[in-house]
Formats: structure tokens, C-alpha cells, sequence
């Protein structure tokens, strides 16, 4: 797979499009894809996604994805949406408040006519080991309810991340299908540092430490690196930049780890596997941090392919295209998000070559 030319296709939108322009836009590329190719009568189909964090905007709107459930209901197939818990301390940290957070943004059964069903269990010990061959692991923890599904969509968002660069369908698979502590495994040497004259003692890297690793010492915030492991919650939530990350040797480690987990969801997969992207309000930080954050860029599109590299590739080349510069180079110079695609093709996930199939105007 990694020497072929995956097909892209590409809807392109006008700036802050209607929700049912996005949402038709989408049947379309469905369509043209042929999607429905892999699909089987009664496939228990996993729509992974990201609901949002509290107080986030950014995220994939609920209205965007009802003609698309639509179609996949007259495959007679059966879709439902998820997501695996979140390591840091929000409202997806654990399955009940979770689903309180996507059912308050718009995603309960009512409104989208399938169930919301987080993969991972309550307290995200609902996981598997799967073996890989990879550099960095030799198995890794994807959540049950993901790694069991007959045929898997993905739909991201992308948007930069403050410790991969970009975040886009390989996040998406390898950090947001793992369970908590394989997460945990992906962040293991990503290592943050207080710049204390930055810091304002407010408090609230304190606040969304995982594991109560934060202290204030003499009125700024200290970090004790024997309990840090680094997942560089408090990086993405001091709104001063007085948390920096030491990203030499550390971001390409995190990026290979998150690539073999993607590759753990999908290499028994791969011709049951198909992918949506969302350039769309696409931001500095991802969907995880609490707080609206306006986009960076005005809106490009919509993509579709089966190969999640040549999708991410495709998503970094058009927003380039759009900005005249790499814009997720320019918003995390530190992190090369290269790393991950390269990782991932060597992995056997896809190509970073592909041929861009522009349908509608």
C-alpha cells in the first residue's frame, strides 16, 4: 500500500458555509467515493469522531452527518458514533460524563437517529492488546468497542496540536482509539518546563494535571518531573505560554507512537476502513481544549479517501495551498508533524502520494 497513489476526493466550500451546504457536501463525497463498497448488510459500523470539549466550537457539527447516517441506514448497515476516553481531566475523561458532553453538543440518539457508544468503558479498561511489529511498541491497548467494529469511518477535524503539529485522521485512530493508559504510553517522553517569568499563578495547569504532578512553589507553578509523564495537558491549557515542552528527540517519539496505534486499529482493516476530513474552522489547538478559539485560515473543504495518510497529506498540501506557507509548520515550528506521516506509511497505514479528485465547484 505505501507505493501506490491513493485517491483523495475534495469538496471545496465558501467561507462559513451553512451547516446543511457541509452536510449535503458530504452525502456527496460519500457518493462519488463509492463508500458503500465496503460495507456489508448488518455491519456494526464505528463513525469514530471527537465530540468536542466543553466550551469548544470547533468541532465536527452533529447537523453535518445526518444525510450521511441516512445512506449508511439505506445500506442497511448499522453506524453508531464514538470516541474513547480522554487522559487529561475534562468532560471525556470517563464514559458517563462523556456522553453527557456529546449528547450537550448536539449528538444524542434523538437528534442523530443511532446511539453514542464510548468504546473504551466507563473508566476506559475496556481495551484489547494488539500485536504490531513497530518500532516503538510490540502491542498496543485499542478500545474494545472500536477494534470490534465490522467497518470504521473516520471523521476528523484537523487542526494543529500543540504536541504532534497537526492532528488529523492519524491522531484521530492512534491517540483517540486508544484506551487511557495507552495513551498515557504514546505521551511516556514528552517532557514540560515551567518558564516561570511567564507564569501568573492562575492555577489551572494545576487544575487539568492528570496525575496532580503541578504545585505552586514560591508563586509560580512548579512541575515534579518523577510524576510528570508527559501529555502535555498544562502545555495546551496555560493561556500565558508559560509551559513550554522540551521537543528535541520527543515530538517525532510521540507522533511514531500515535502512528503504531493507528496502525494497530486498522491493519486488520484496511479494506473495511474509509475517511472524512473537515477543513473547516480549522484552529491552532484541537477540539480538546475548553474554550472557543477562532479559526486560522478560512475554510477549504471537505475530504474523502480510504487511505488516512494520503487524507492527512492532502489536508496539509491544500491548506498550504490556501495560506501560501505550511501552516501547521508555522503554528508549531517544534513539532514536524512529518514525523507521523512518514511513520505511518513505513507502518503499511498508506501513501503520502495521491491523486486529488476535485468534485462539484
Amino acid at each position: 500500500m505505501r507505493n501506490r497513489v491513493s485517491d483523495v476526493w475534495f469538496v471545496p466550500v465558501k467561507n462559513n458555509p451553512s451547516k446543511e451546504e457541509v452536510a449535503q457536501k458530504t452525502l456527496q463525497l460519500y457518493q462519488a467515493a463509492k463508500i458503500s463498497s465496503i460495507l456489508d448488510k448488518g455491519d456494526l459500523v464505528a463513525m469514530k469522531m471527537h465530540f468536542g470539549e466543553k466550551n469548544n466550537t470547533g468541532y465536527i457539527k452533529p447537523d453535518y452527518l445526518h444525510p450521511l447516517i441516512q445512506a449508511l441506514k439505506a445500506a442497511k448497515v448499522k453506524p453508531y458514533l464514538t470516541d474513547a476516553n480522554t487522559l487529561y481531566r475534562g468532560e471525556r475523561s470517563n464514559s458517563v460524563d462523556h456522553l453527557m458532553q456529546a449528547y450537550a453538543h448536539g449528538f444524542g440518539p434523538e437528534a442523530m437517529g443511532i446511539p453514542v457508544i464510548i468504546a473504551d468503558g466507563i473508566r476506559s479498561k475496556s481495551y484489547e492488546e494488539v500485536s504490531i511489529d513497530g518500532s516503538h511498541f510490540e502491542s498496543v491497548k485499542i478500545a474494545n468497542d472500536i477494534l470490534h467494529s465490522d467497518a470504521l469511518l473516520v471523521l476528523s477535524h484537523p487542526t494543529g496540536h500543540g504536541a504532534t503539529g497537526l492532528g488529523a485522521a492519524i491522531k484521530n485512530l492512534g491517540m483517540g482509539s486508544a484506551s487511557r493508559s495507552g495513551k498515557q504510553n504514546q505521551h511516556s517522553d514528552v517532557k514540560p518546563k515551567v518558564v516561570r517569568k511567564k507564569c501568573r499563578a492562575c492555577g489551572l495547569c494545576i487544575q487539568w494535571c492528570p496525575v496532580d504532578a503541578i504545585t505552586m512553589v514560591d508563586g509560580r507553578a512548579h512541575i515534579d518531573e518523577k510524576i510528570c509523564y508527559g501529555c502535555a495537558e498544562c502545555t495546551a491549557t496555560c493561556p500565558f505560554g508559560a509551559i513550554a515542552v522540551n521537543w528535541e528527540g520527543t515530538s517525532q517519539a510521540l507522533q511514531e507512537k500515535m502512528a503504531e496505534y493507528a496502525w494497530g486499529v486498522v491493519k486488520d482493516r484496511l479494506n473495511k476502513l474509509a475517511c472524512f476530513s473537515f477543513l473547516i474552522h480549522v484552529t491552532k489547538d484541537c477540539d480538546c481544549v475548553g474554550r472557543a478559539q477562532r479559526p486560522v485560515i478560512n475554510d477549504v473543504g471537505i475530504l474523502a479517501s480510504f487511505d488516512p495518510v494520503a487524507i492527512d497529506q492532502a489536508t496539509v498540501d491544500l491548506l498550504a495551498r490556501a495560506a501560501r506557507k505550511d501552516l501547521f509548520l508555522k503554528m508549531w515550528p517544534e513539532n514536524d508533524y512529518n514525523a507521523q506521516l512518514s511513520h505511518a506509511e513505513k507502518l503499511g497505514i498508506g501513501s503520502r502520494q495521491y491523486e486529488l479528485i476535485t468534485i462539484g465547484d
